[in-house]
């Protein structure tokens, strides 16, 4: 197969004529030597009310040409949502790919960066907003805990349609720590959509967590097939968690955090706003809930720039959140 080329002005007189005469657009392409594709994309672009002339052809072929070469202007109202959506940390790939499925604007990731750098060095504040990378977070209690949590049920016994991300329902469920080990959060994560769920629990025990994972999916409860913990003591009441949501609760391997792959990575967003050094006995639930809904409406390259409560929900538009 041929690749797509320009054609030049002789070319596309000889389009016209092979056209007037009664060739096929695959014969003028094989006349010509160049892609079938080619002929019929110069057809249906330049072709005018009077249909295909070679000498209107050319011209707006040269237009669409020039056009092109010049710089896109960004308007004030574009760089106003933009920067909008920075101060509610996504970043500038999200904001691009966002612009672009749900906007029909066309604004480059390296272009918001450009232009974030520029409000830099002008005294303005919009760098502050790009979330940058963190080094993985210590994992507390890594040591081996195994037979000490009774009936553990192995992540190789998980359904294999859990990996293959197919269905809403199969939840991720971990433990953040506050500062001098005061009071934690309980973080879930639904592995296709991405939604977040978070609950603070006053003490990391057993029946604090399962009460916190319950009354998290309680409303959700025909959207909880399998729940995906690591070897916490924090789990120990698993068979509770499962009995009220009608769920199957696996456990992954010891040190084997990748198998939570998922959870791991949303763990490092919420920490982005509440660092382990913030006393966790200050935190409000109106924080924790501007939190979710922050991690919940901002577009995901991996979910084609939709939102995590876009896609759990089938929703077609974006909330919009403070």
């Amino acid at each position: 197969m041929r690749n797509y080329q320009q054609l030049a002005r002789e070319q596309r007189y000889q389009i016209y004529l092979l056209k007037k005469v009664g060739f096929t657009q695959s014969a003028i392409a094989e006349q010509l030597e160049v892609d079938p594709s080619t002929i019929s994309r110069e057809l249906r672009r330049n072709s005018g009310l009077k249909g295909y002339r070679p000498g209107q052809a050319h011209d707006l072929a040269l237009t669409r040409r020039r056009q092109k070469t010049q710089t896109r202007r960004v308007s004030k109202e574009t760089w106003a949502l933009i920067e909008q959506r920075l101060r509610q940390e996504w970043s500038p790939e999200q904001i691009s790919g966002w612009l672009k499925s749900a906007q029909k604007l066309l604004v480059s990731h390296e272009r918001i960066y450009q232009h974030v750098y520029a409000d830099k060095r002008t005294g303005g504040d919009l760098w502050r907003y790009l979330r940058c990378r963190k080094k993985r977070r210590k994992r507390y209690g890594s040591y081996d805990r195994r037979g000490r949590i009774p009936n553990r049920v192995s992540i190789d016994r998980r359904p294999k349609i859990v990996d293959m991300r197919r269905r809403i329902g199969d939840w991720e469920v971990d433990t953040i720590i506050g500062k001098n080990h005061k009071q934690a959060m309980v973080s879930l994560t639904e592995r296709k959509s991405r939604l977040t769920l978070i609950r603070k629990v006053e003490r990391k025990t057993a029946q604090a967590v399962s009460e916190a994972v319950i009354n998290l999916l309680v409303s959700l409860s025909r959207k909880a097939h399998t729940i995906t913990a690591d070897n916490g003591l924090e789990f120990a009441h698993h068979e509770a968690i499962a009995q009220a949501l009608n769920a199957k609760f696996y456990f992954a391997h010891p040190y084997a955090s990748w198998e939570r792959g998922l959870n791991e990575n949303t763990n490092g967003l919420i920490r982005q706003y509440f660092p382990k050094n913030r006393d966790f006995s200050t935190i409000t639930e109106e924080e924790i809930t501007m939190v979710m809904n922050r991690l919940n409406n901002r577009p995901r390259k991996c979910l084609g720039f939709k939102t995590p409560r876009q896609v759990f929900y089938k929703l077609s538009t974006v909330a919009l959140t403070c």
